[in-house]
């Protein structure tokens, strides 16, 4: 094996680690991608033979150029239309990383994801390699050039921000099919009640359309507003085929590791309603509409099929 192929070989065998860490930074599948990418450019560039830990060393490039990213992304969402949420993946997808630990499971959901874009890019980094990937926080303060104790106290920061009102619930495979099954079964019925009661009192409603399809630009807040809310967008209508472009087919899916509705016109995912699961009933719900986050998941789904929906529309 020559050394070019040894250090590309050693390159790929870190690839889904730091893919892994880098949608977990940008909540973006395509982003994390291209700064993965970016990070490959710089190995291939860099003088190897200084450099003592090749893991260390990507990892620490490849957080700073995410850093780079997530300061210009912040910028970029102050002018977003309507509200903005990460892409979804489905099961399997490696963007996912480690799911052997219920904090690795729950860094990628999409509540946290959402959730995370209130920390500050350094709390960010921190939360994410030491909850998701298990880093030391010296090995941490050495990425970000901080020392072991501010890395300690942002940790505790991020900590507080994002479980202050979250509570944990872990949902295996058939329990989430189950409150796929549910939500649907309420939401189609044409009636408010059913929604309302598998609703938690103060539940929340976040569409993101991106300006590219209409979507509710504010949140829906209380389990009867978004019970309305979503009677009227279940509700059948000639209109409503026709935007969609043929008839929709709604799917139970596992996406971000948690229970989520797959809309889907024919091979063409429409949109991803992720259902917050907590011991109260359905905390909170991410419709993601935007065409330009549903590209991978698009053709995840295609390479996965066929599949057999919970039901049909219009």
């Amino acid at each position: 094996m020559s050394i070019r192929t040894y250090e590309a070989d050693l390159f790929e065998s870190s690839r889904g680690r730091l893919e892994a860490i880098a949608y977990r930074l940008l909540g973006s599948a395509g982003d994390a991608e291209d700064a993965v990418q970016d990070a490959y450019l710089r190995w291939h560039a860099a003088d190897r033979e200084r450099i003592e830990t090749p893991e260390a060393w990507l990892t620490k490039v490849l957080t700073n150029l995410c850093l780079n990213r997530l300061t210009s992304a912040r910028a970029r969402r102050e002018t977003y239309v309507g509200q903005w949420l990460p892409e979804p993946v489905l099961a399997g997808d490696r963007m996912l990383g480690p799911a052997d630990t219920a904090e690795q499971r729950e860094s990628v959901s999409i509540a946290v994801l959402t959730l995370m874009e209130r920390l500050s890019p350094n709390e960010r980094v921190v939360y994410v390699l030491r909850e998701a990937f298990g880093y030391a926080h010296r090995e941490i303060a050495e990425i970000l050039d901080l020392t072991e104790s501010n890395c300690q106290q942002i940790h505790r920061r991020a900590k507080q921000h994002l479980t202050a009102d979250r509570a944990r619930t872990q949902v295996d495979a058939a329990a989430a099919r189950k409150v796929v099954e549910e939500f649907l079964a309420a939401a189609l019925s044409g009636d408010t009640e059913p929604l309302v009661r598998l609703l938690t009192a103060d539940a929340v409603s976040v569409a993101d359309g991106g300006a590219r399809v209409p979507a509710r630009r504010s949140p829906v807040i209380g389990a009867l507003g978004i019970a309305r809310y979503l009677r009227g967008l279940f509700r059948p209508s000639p209109a409503k085929r026709a935007h969609a472009g043929g008839s929709v087919a709604l799917h139970a899916a596992a996406v971000n590791g948690g229970p989520a509705v797959v809309v889907a016109v024919g091979e063409r995912i429409a949109g991803v309603i992720c259902l917050d699961a907590t011991p109260d009933g359905v905390g909170a719900l991410h419709l993601q509409v935007n065409p330009d986050k549903l590209e991978r998941i698009t053709r995840q789904w295609a390479a996965a099929g066929p599949h057999r929906p919970l039901a049909q529309l219009w």
